[in-house]
């Protein structure tokens, strides 16, 4: 199993993030749609945001989206994998 024991708020946050946009993180490393690095990667970019209240205030409030709020550091990324995954 994926996780990030040194940063699991953010981990939380950016598989949150993705779980909205059905995307599955860590299956998407194991079925290779991105690498572990690259994972690595968005779940710093979270970390390093600052925005860690209005993302679980946004993430308390849906269940399912089709884009992500501006204001999160890892929507481009995100959402292009779930298109590419659609």
């Amino acid at each position: 199993m994926i996780g990030y024991v040194e940063a699991p708020k953010a981990w939380g946050l950016t598989r949150g993030m993705a779980r909205v946009l059905d995307v599955n993180l860590t299956d998407a490393v194991i079925d290779g749609w991105m690498s572990r690095s690259e994972l690595s990667g968005l779940v710093d970019r979270c970390q390093g945001c600052g925005r860690d209240a209005d993302c679980m205030g946004w993430l308390a409030h849906t269940a399912k989206a089709v884009a992500l709020p501006e204001f999160c550091a890892n929507k481009r990324a995100l959402e292009a994998l779930a298109a590419a995954q659609g």
